[in-house]
């Protein structure tokens, strides 16, 4: 079966943010202070999340990607992309991660099914990146990427928050990095979800409205047809299969302005 919004765009793309915490206190993601995290009774269990994808795969979605907050900081995370890689259907699995905790579950995840591995990663150097994170140590994060290269991982890809354009020096350097050391990298231009104030990814499809074809899974249960809107469908109301179905009926055909969430509870 193939899913088809009104817009003849195939959907075939899951994005599940497994949590809303994050290690990070990153400038352009949440304030200093941090945030009101959303209740433990709150979260999807794992047998709701694999439950759901099941019912998604079955349905034409062939492409799932896990992300937070920062998907690594929930607990039993390695188990979750065990139950998932058992799913008959997945061609393309993957995660977005900080690559903090990457040296400790690399392995893990990769021999747990997990295919591909995204890492935000906007400068390599430490102070600036200290400053950006409020407080991460860049190395963890090299020794991450190292850990993921490793573990199998590939391709690895980086991806990189700027202000305007990749020509400035931060950029640069991580541009550099990922060439030394055999990494793909995406430019993402800074977004805020509550002007509508997006733009395409470079070196990826993110961003690129004409060709969207996934949906949003966020950690509490709403399935969000579009980052840039405010429509959200409670999973826990009807049956995935309807409440899919939903989602794709209500996709808009552009991205406008997202009043109801932020990107560290949707996933970005």
């Amino acid at each position: 079966m193939l899913l088809y919004d009104h817009y003849n765009r195939r959907i075939n793309y899951l994005r599940v943010s497994v949590t809303d915490k994050c290690n990070f206190r990153c400038t352009y993601c949440m304030p200093e202070e941090g945030v009101k995290y959303i209740s433990h009774q709150q979260i999807l269990r794992f047998e709701e999340i694999t439950g759901f994808i099941k019912v998604a795969v079955s349905l034409g979605i062939n492409k799932v990607r896990i992300t937070g907050g920062e998907p690594l900081v929930r607990k039993s995370i390695v188990q979750l992309v065990s139950m998932i890689g058992k799913i008959d259907g997945i061609d393309d699995f993957s995660m977005t991660t900080n690559g903090y905790y990457l040296k400790e579950y690399a392995e893990l995840l990769f021999h747990a099914g997990l295919k591909r591995v995204n890492i935000s990663l906007d400068t390599i150097n430490p102070e600036h990146f200290a400053a950006i994170t409020r407080g991460g140590n860049v190395y963890n994060v090299i020794d991450g990427i190292l850990a993921a290269q490793q573990a199998g991982f590939n391709p690895i890809k980086l991806n990189v928050v700027v202000k305007s354009d990749k020509n400035k020096p931060d950029a640069l350097e991580v541009a550099e990095f990922a060439a030394k050391n055999h990494l793909q990298v995406r430019f993402i231009k800074l977004m805020k979800l509550d002007t509508g104030i997006f733009s395409r990814v470079e070196g990826g499809d993110g961003g690129n409205c004409n060709e969207c074809n996934r949906l949003r899974l966020t950690a509490d249960g709403f399935l969000m047809p579009c980052l840039f809107c405010n429509i959200k469908i409670n999973i826990r109301e009807m049956s995935y299969q309807e409440a899919i179905l939903k989602a794709i009926e209500l996709k808009p055909e552009a991205g406008s302005q997202n009043q109801t969430g932020t990107f560290y509870n949707i996933g970005g």
